[in-house]
């Protein structure tokens, strides 16, 4: 008996959903996992200058370790306009790729939803918190303590972050 197109058996996830043919999971597919090894790269990169915030104990960061994190995020959030723009424009496509997923079908239902949650949660922590405290922070307008209390915030958020989009990379790629 063969398998025709359209046509699924068990165990054979379908690939003639709403967009159709088999290269359109694959695509979709890709565009996920690339999405998410983008914002991985730029976690790791963050998280380079994040992480000289642990091993301070006191409530004032040294202002050495203050205006190294400071200036890595004025640099990326301020002055790097235009180019900073592309982080959220990743982050944009990759939750549109989530949806088409749960739309066409490309993966187990239940996979696409908890892709889903994996990318929304660290990108609406990012929009709404990681990204107004980073300007704050490059800005170093407040006092050394609030500075301290952001710098270490921030790298909270990161690992929270970088946690969630692994599991999502891992997730699609168990799926691909």
């Amino acid at each position: 008996m063969g398998h025709h197109r359209g046509q699924h058996t068990l165990g054979h996830r379908p690939t003639d959903g709403p967009i159709g043919g088999d290269g359109i999971l694959a695509g979709v597919i890709a565009l996920v996992t690339a999405g998410a090894g983008f914002l991985l790269a730029v976690l790791w990169f963050d998280l380079m200058f994040d992480v000289q915030v642990l091993g301070h104990h006191e409530v004032e960061l040294p202002d050495e370790t203050l205006a190294a994190i400071a200036g890595y995020y004025r640099r990326v959030t301020t002055t790097a306009r235009p180019m900073n723009r592309l982080i959220a424009a990743v982050m944009v496509g990759t939750l549109a790729a989530i949806v088409v997923e749960i739309v066409n079908g490309d993966i187990p239902r239940w996979a696409a939803w908890v892709s889903l949650a994996l990318a929304a949660a660290p990108v609406m922590l990012a929009a709404l918190h990681t990204v107004p405290s980073a300007v704050r922070l490059g800005a170093r307008e407040d006092t050394v303590a609030r500075q301290s209390a952001l710098a270490r915030s921030i790298c909270r958020e990161h690992l929270l972050c970088l946690a969630s989009i692994t599991a999502l990379l891992a997730l699609q790629l168990s799926h691909a």
